[in-house]
């Protein structure tokens, strides 16, 4: 590996460390876990996003929770309680992911 590709290396991994300490603590669920989350919030607030692939279509969910962020990619869409606010979002990126 040359100096240059190393050091590009080096800097995409400080970066997602960066990312990842902005971000705060991001917890990764299967979608029956994540709507159990949601169900615990009285007023749930979740951002959904769709990411495209070779594969079809992945939805992404992200919800808050006593602090933390609560999230899953599911190819299904999840049916969410009545009474959650959603907002609608052109992408969702979480490091490492």
């Amino acid at each position: 590996m040359s100096a240059g590709a190393a050091g590009a290396a080096a800097a995409a991994a400080a970066a997602t460390v960066q990312a990842i300490r902005a971000c705060g603590v991001i917890v990764k669920m299967d979608p029956e876990a994540f709507c159990e989350i949601v169900a615990r919030e009285p007023e749930p607030l979740v951002v959904v996003g769709t990411a495209w692939s070779l594969f079809g279509s992945k939805y992404r969910y992200l919800v808050s929770h006593k602090g933390l962020a609560f999230y899953c990619e599911t190819p299904d869409v999840i049916r969410l309680p009545e009474n959650t606010a959603i907002i609608e979002a052109k992408t969702i990126w979480i490091p490492g992911s």
